[in-house]
C-alpha cells in the first residue's frame, strides 16, 4: 500500500515540476516574444510558424528520448561536433533574440557608437556562443 502511495505521489510530483518547467518556459517565449523577434532578426519572418514547431518539436522529441531512454549510435567524428553545433546555434540564437528583446544590444550599440555594425554585433554573439559550444563539446568535456 505504500508503495502504491510513493507511486503516485512521485506521478504528481513529476507532473507538478512538468507544468512548472513548462510554463516557465511559454512564459519566456510568450512575454519576450522571442520567437518572432529571432524571426525578424533572420529576416525569415514569414518562416516563424517553423521556428515555433522547431522548439515544440525539439521539446517533445527530447522529453520522448528521455523518459524512454533512447540511444544513438553515431561515428565518433559525428558523436559531439554534430550536436555541438545545432546546440550552439540554439542556445546563440536564443540568446541574441533575448538581448535584443530587453534592449540590452541597442542601448549598448548606441553607447559605444556602434549603431551602424548592429548586425554584426549580432552574429558576433552568435557566432561567439557556437565556438563556444563547440569548444565545450569537443574540448572541455573530454
Amino acid at each position: 500500500m505504500a508503495d502504491l502511495f510513493a507511486g503516485i505521489f512521485m506521478g504528481v510530483l513529476g507532473l507538478a515540476g512538468g507544468i512548472a518547467v513548462g510554463s516557465g518556459m511559454v512564459a519566456l517565449l510568450i512575454v519576450f516574444d522571442l520567437i518572432p523577434r529571432l524571426a525578424q532578426l533572420a529576416r525569415a519572418f514569414s518562416k516563424a510558424a517553423v521556428f515555433e514547431s522547431a522548439v515544440v518539436g525539439g521539446s517533445v522529441f527530447w522529453t520522448w528520448a528521455d523518459f524512454f531512454e533512447w540511444r544513438m549510435r553515431l561515428p565518433v567524428i559525428l558523436a559531439l561536433p554534430l550536436p555541438g553545433l545545432l546546440c550552439g546555434i540554439f542556445i546563440g540564437m536564443l540568446a541574441a533574440a533575448l538581448t535584443e528583446v530587453m534592449n540590452v544590444l541597442p542601448i549598448l550599440a548606441k553607447r559605444l557608437r556602434l549603431t551602424a555594425f548592429m548586425g554584426a554585433l549580432v552574429m558576433a554573439m552568435v557566432i561567439g556562443k557556437t565556438a563556444g559550444s563547440l569548444f565545450d563539446w569537443l574540448v572541455y568535456q573530454w
